[in-house]
């Protein structure tokens, strides 16, 4: 019973019990094909015996000290993320609005350092940065919105994937101090800029001296076929947050910064009770190993490239499929209307999939989906999508 649980999600009638790499069975014993890896979480699938190993190894020795300690396993793993990135410092957080509250504030505090009393940041329409009053603040999405007014101040908004908006902001705003933007929109739909549009950014932001962050949270951890999909253009942000898949379920946010951006946080302006604790980055250590040791990454956008054949080929003249979008292993289906519905007719078809903004079919499946088993994934979702459209 859920009597005791706040109504804060619309719950599907369905409860799973244990999961086998991209596999899930629920309290009945059906078996289902996971194709969203719990919202891009599960990027190693269920289960898995590296992950899993480290968690039961870690929790036999020590689960959590404080920050007032130093923390091995912390450093080891900021010295990897550092590595793969091209970033200086890393913030430990539990969660993904927790990364971006701390780009957040790094915004400001660095705004504050050049003198400037109301720093404001550009975000952009149709974004999704967190649930907490600044990034829901920052988010495009009203939805997330309604109802917690009044919202902060301090955000400037402009279109996505629109450098012109940002440069008129530049034109005429002397407190903006920086920009934060997701390189491949999740939530808001898939929504894959041009391939300047990053490139773009930097170069205003280095005009103006502004800071340059970007939310990875669910694009990075080797999703899009690298570490970062900003790894796709020539772009290095000032700030790049990360969380979802960098524990494979155990939650852990990061905030990572370079430069001027990493010298912003000092002893007492930012903190957490839980970030980075030995449990999480121990489970975060094998994640990052297991990708490499697995070539999960490259592997990644060799099958975000099958998927988007195949969905082409079987949707190929369906009216009422608009476009077919995807970067690795975000992959979006936008049809012309509504389809929230698909979402419960996957259920009953034995797989597990999203909707969002309304009438995106967004598939996040894990790094380690087979071949055989994309295949498997692009026949019952265009089958569905297919008798949806003729329905």
């Amino acid at each position: 019973m859920a009597d005791h649980i706040m109504s804060t999600y619309n719950r599907l009638p369905i409860q799973f019990e244990r999961g086998e790499g991209i596999w899930l069975w629920d309290s009945e014993d059906r078996q289902y094909l996971d194709a969203l890896s719990g919202i891009a979480v599960c990027g190693l699938g269920h289960a898995h015996p590296a992950v899993t190993r480290a968690i039961a190894e870690q929790a036999g020795r020590l689960v959590h000290t404080s920050n007032l300690y130093g923390i091995a396993l912390q450093e080891q793993l900021a010295d990897k993320l550092s590595e793969v990135s091209g970033m200086d410092r890393v913030f430990f957080s539990n969660s993904g609005a927790e990364a971006n509250e701390a780009a957040i504030k790094i915004a400001r505090l660095y705004g504050h350092s050049r003198g400037i009393d109301n720093p404001a940041i550009i975000v952009t329409d149709r974004s999704f940065h967190g649930r907490t009053m600044a990034t829901l603040t920052a988010s495009g999405n009203r939805k997330v919105q309604a109802g917690f007014e009044p919202l902060l101040p301090g955000f400037v908004r402009v279109p996505y994937n629109d450098l012109d908006a940002i440069r008129t902001v530049a034109e005429n705003s002397n407190e903006v101090v920086a920009v934060l933007v997701e390189p491949v929109q999740g939530e808001g739909g898939i929504n894959i800029p041009d391939s300047g549009y990053l490139d773009g950014i930097r170069t205003i932001c280095d005009d103006k001296q502004w800071l340059m962050m970007l939310d990875e949270i669910q694009s990075g951890m080797g999703r899009t076929g690298k570490w970062f999909a900003y790894q796709h253009s020539n772009t290095v942000p000032d700030v790049a947050t990360l969380a979802k898949a960098l524990g494979n379920g155990v939650p852990i946010g990061a905030c990572l910064a370079r430069g001027r951006a990493a010298e912003m946080m000092q002893p007492g302006t930012h903190g957490s009770t839980f970030g980075g604790n030995p449990l999480a980055c121990r489970a975060a250590i094998a994640v990052l190993e297991t990708l490499e040791q697995e070539e999960l990454i490259e592997h990644a956008a060799a099958l975000g490239e099958r998927f988007q054949q195949g969905f082409r080929d079987a949707l190929s003249g369906v009216a009422g499929v608009t476009e077919i979008r995807n970067l690795g292993l975000m992959i979006g289906i936008e049809l012309d209307r509504p389809c929230g519905e698909l979402v419960s007719q996957a259920i009953d078809q034995g797989v597990l999939i999203n909707v969002t903004a309304e009438r995106v079919v967004r598939l996040l499946p894990p790094l380690v989906t087979t071949s055989k088993q994309a295949d498997i994934i692009i026949e019952h979702v265009s089958k569905l999508i297919r008798e949806f459209l003729a329905g």
